[in-house]
């Protein structure tokens, strides 16, 4: 693959103290043929195998979801980021987010999948042994052995470190006795290998690979579910279950690192599923749109519709451009590392963790997107929205699990606000240099100009607002210090205004590589990005004028609001028009059009 992104820009977070525009990110628009052809690979998959299946999905057939991960494994989808030494394919991450998109239009399948090739499997590429890669991997390629992750307890849900299994070493010294509980275990029904996290001696947070014929393991029912009925989850139970010393995965005490870095994946994972999940919503909308009438025309051609169309299509738009930005940014990292290095793999992983802020932003928005999507979706449908009959009511349902997946919403956004604190911190980023600069700005008023060319003034607004974030954060970090971890609503805030600004930030440089390739949809680009932006912006300005309220004392609170004032660039446009002008091009192609 040839990246996009410039491999100057390595740094996590950085985005929010460098110029807006200043590198080159990678794009959809960057796909190699390669990546493409995956695509397709995917989508020809999910819609002549498993779409056809729904009902029989949705009605948890026996055996049908671990068959078609075997067929999956038959066209490659299940080898994607497994080594080539191994059997697999050894691919970037770019390309296992584009297979992950396109399966994301059925939600129990994705679901399922998701959890193999993702969480359930690269524990073990990135710290499995030689023999246990040897081992497993060959066999997990094909579908022949089926995985799952094994994180969560009853007790214990966002609070992986509070989880109460237990191992202790025999006396013989050759496996260790777990007990305890682990449950919501997505593919546990069917899963051959359980990626397992337990406390040894109730203390070292350790992680083990655990077959399922393991004496003392039981597999609970399944679960019966609001949405993704057709994935399986169940709840497995050890009872001095005797795991082989040998299947400790990774160091002992060390299975923090494990988990938390997992997830990352799962989280950009998730959220690029969650934008392929809303294309799909928005055409099955659409479509019923165009060929449902009222009042003797098509409801497509009303202005209601027409705006939720068009508030969707923006934000797919502005959720793919993060996303991809984020997996070119990690591509770019593993493209200069020494294959030949026996830490390859490990380094490989360490990009993830680089990279933790963006991967959380990417859970929070793709899955608030689809969420926006199917309820949209269903009001577009109206009562026949509500009909099992139709594909939207499932959709409905299924989507609803992604807020809580991967770490809730709420987790994720203390994840990144609370990360972007201590790479500041630290000087992992350049924040104090950042903020001096700001400083020196507002005192002799020498904030940033207007530049010519194309999306200078919206550039020239992201900048502003990058401003006022970073003066909020930084008034809030002032003012509460090392208690600011209690101050969860204004840390959830702030990580909304970090949210926006890498998505204005993200849109921008796509439509700008966009214009300068001369691409076909360059114009409708423009305008998805120039109306989420003029939301973006209102929002990042009443969030910081909210902080500067929360975190400063009554004397002060005015002087704190005038630099807010001053750093509101205002950015006014019809977002009627806007949406009217979107959605007429969904309308005519029936689809997405990127």
């Amino acid at each position: 693959m040839t990246n996009a992104n410039d491999k100057t820009t390595a740094t996590g977070g950085a985005f929010l103290i460098e110029a807006c525009g200043a590198h080159r990110i990678f794009t959809p628009e960057d796909f190699s043929d390669e990546q493409r052809l995956f695509h397709k690979t995917a989508l020809d998959f999910i819609h002549h195998e498993v779409l056809p299946r729904s009902r029989e999905i949705e009605a948890k057939k026996e055996g049908l979801i671990p068959n078609l991960l075997r067929k999956a494994g038959e066209v490659g989808l299940l080898s994607v980021e497994i080594p080539e030494n191994y059997g697999g394919l050894g691919l970037d991450v770019a390309t296992s987010m584009l297979v992950a998109e396109a399966i994301a239009k059925q939600g129990s399948f994705s679901v399922s999948i998701g959890a193999h090739v993702g969480i359930g499997s690269l524990p073990i590429v990135y710290f499995g042994n030689e023999v246990q890669k040897a081992k497993y991997l060959p066999k997990i390629n094909t579908g022949e052995i089926l995985t799952a992750y094994a994180l969560t307890e009853p007790g214990s849900g966002s609070d992986a470190l509070g989880a109460k299994t237990k191992a202790v070493l025999n006396p013989e010294g050759t496996h260790y006795i777990l007990n305890g509980a682990k449950q919501w275990i997505t593919n546990a029904g069917f899963a051959g290998l359980f990626t397992v996290f337990a406390k040894i001696d109730g203390e070292k947070f350790t992680a083990f690979l655990v077959t399922r014929d393991t004496k003392g393991l039981s597999i609970g029912a399944e679960e019966h579910k609001m949405g993704i009925r057709g994935s399986s989850t169940c709840q497995l139970t050890f009872e001095d279950a005797l795991v082989p010393k040998e299947n400790i995965l990774g160091e002992i005490g060390k299975g923090h690192k494990i988990a938390f870095n997992i997830l990352n994946h799962g989280r950009m994972k998730l959220g690029i599923s969650a934008t392929g999940g809303a294309k799909h919503v928005l055409g099955i909308s659409v479509a019923y749109a165009k060929s449902r009438k009222a009042f003797g025309q098509p409801i497509a051609e009303f202005g209601l519709i027409q705006e939720k169309i068009g508030e969707i299509a923006s934000r797919i738009f502005v959720a793919e451009a993060m996303s991809f930005r984020t997996c070119g940014l990690i591509d770019a990292v593993h493209e200069q590392l020494d294959k030949s290095d026996p830490a390859y793999q490990q380094k490989r992983f360490l990009a993830l963790e680089e990279f933790t802020i963006e991967a959380s932003i990417l859970k929070v928005c793709g899955s608030e997107l689809l969420n926006l999507a199917v309820d949209e979706g269903v009001q577009i449908h109206g009562g026949y929205g509500y009909s099992e009959e139709y594909a939207i009511e499932r959709a409905y349902r299924d989507s609803r699990i992604n807020r809580i997946f991967e770490g809730t919403n709420e987790i994720n956004r203390m994840l990144i606000t609370g990360t972007l604190l201590k790479r500041a911190l630290t000087g992992k980023i350049a924040w104090l240099d950042f903020f001096g600069k700001l400083q020196h700005e507002l005192e002799t008023n020498t904030l940033p100009l207007l530049k010519d060319g194309a999306l200078a003034r919206e550039q020239q607004v992201v900048e502003y607002a990058k401003r006022a974030t970073v003066l909020a954060l930084q008034t809030a970090a002032m003012r509460f210090m090392q208690n600011i971890e209690k101050e969860q609503e204004i840390l959830a805030q702030i990580a909304n205004l970090i949210s926006d600004i890498y998505g204005m930030d993200s849109a921008i440089s796509r439509v700008t590589q966009m214009m300068e390739a001369k691409h076909e949809f360059a114009s409708w680009a423009e305008l998805a990005t120039q109306l989420y932006l003029s939301q973006g912006v209102r929002r990042i300005y009443e969030g910081a004028r909210q902080i500067m309220i929360e975190a400063s004392d009554t004397k002060d609170r005015a002087n704190q609001l005038a630099l807010i004032d001053r750093l509101t660039l205002p950015y006014e446009i019809s977002w009627v028009k806007l949406r009217r002008a979107l959605a007429e091009t969904i309308i005519e192609k029936e689809a997405y059009p990127l």
